[in-house]
């Protein structure tokens, strides 16, 4: 997490000094700016910690805010270290764990005041981020902690594994619709947690635009970790920009390591003719996965793809 600290005082520089990130001294410099400070601090760091007083954090801040899915935490700490209290970004930036760790160093006290931490539930925005995942639509965190505020059971539906035993109020359901779906693509009106443990297959007619593989990508982003195709892609220029958009390294097999790959896939006598194998997208995600096939191959304008988990387990922590 990178971390920017900004202090107003001579006893908060020297409590700055004690905390995580880089420390700017906010007072008796010629030409500070707070203002500037800050826009350069919420565009750079994931992290903001105000050594003073709540207000001028607030006012600080206030011109830059978006939303809970790009601000990034911001934690006010007095110049005694006595309280940390998170103002921004509690669950999905991170700030209340970064409260809590700046407490630990101050011998202080961190102050959460989002509902589900003051009660001790579940907080499933935290959770996510916690197990390395996205939120693809943070609009819906609020249903869900609604839903546990009330007393009611939030039922969650994955398709990768989860360990252990759901916290008090969170139920792992089986069925057709949950209130949290934790998957490649959304399921009805589920808030949606995405697993970046995906490796894309891909297989494409020669000179296929980067803009029909956009079209043709049948999960969200987020969930791909990585692409792979057979080496007569390995130069594709559409699949190669695609690829980098997204910031996806492509791994390519010769005919024979594809061949090679145990499995039932849907066979193309065409595409064996034409590549050497019978399947591109559907081993390729297999052999580059290490892992099982989920989406079998869909096919539209001219691009193939077919989706492989690789092993990764979630557990209850948050």
């Amino acid at each position: 997490m990178k971390i920017r600290v900004v202090s107003f005082t001579a006893r908060g520089d020297a409590l700055a000094q004690k905390l995580p990130g880089d420390h700017t001294v906010g007072h008796g410099r010629p030409g500070f700016s707070l203002g500037d400070w800050t826009r350069e601090a919420f565009s750079q760091a994931d992290g903001l910690i105000f050594v003073g007083a709540a207000g001028i954090a607030v006012r600080a801040i206030a011109p830059f805010l978006q939303d809970k899915s790009h601000d990034p935490a911001v934690v006010v700490v007095d110049e005694n270290g006595r309280f940390a209290i998170p103002i921004l970004s509690g669950h999905l930036g991170g700030a209340n764990e970064l409260a809590r760790d700046i407490a630990a160093i101050t011998g202080g006290t961190a102050v959460l005041t989002t509902a589900t931490d003051g009660r001790g539930l579940f907080a499933v925005d935290s959770w996510a981020k916690r197990q390395g995942c996205c939120i693809a639509n943070p609009e819906k965190i609020k249903a869900v902690s609604a839903k546990l505020l009330a007393g009611g059971t939030v039922t969650v539906g994955a398709e990768v594994e989860i360990s252990g035993t759901p916290p008090a109020g969170v139920a792992l359901a089986q069925g057709e619709s949950w209130d949290v779906w934790v998957g490649a693509c959304a399921r009805g009106d589920a808030l949606h947690i995405v697993p970046p443990c995906f490796v894309l297959g891909v297989g494409c007619k020669k000179g296929t635009p980067s803009e029909a593989f956009e079209t043709a990508l049948p999960v969200h982003p987020l969930a791909v970790c990585g692409a792979a195709s057979i080496d007569l892609k390995a130069r594709e220029p559409g699949l190669l920009a695609f690829c980098e958009k997204h910031g996806w390294k492509l791994q390519t097999f010769t005919a024979g390591e594809l061949a090679a790959v145990p499995g039932d896939f849907s066979a193309s006598p065409f595409v064996a003719q034409v590549t050497g194998v019978d399947n591109v997208c559907e081993r390729a995600a297999v052999l580059a996965s290490g892992g099982k096939l989920l989406y079998p191959k869909q096919a539209q304008g001219g691009v193939t793809m077919a989706l492989a988990q690789k092993d990764f387990t979630m557990d209850w922590r948050w």
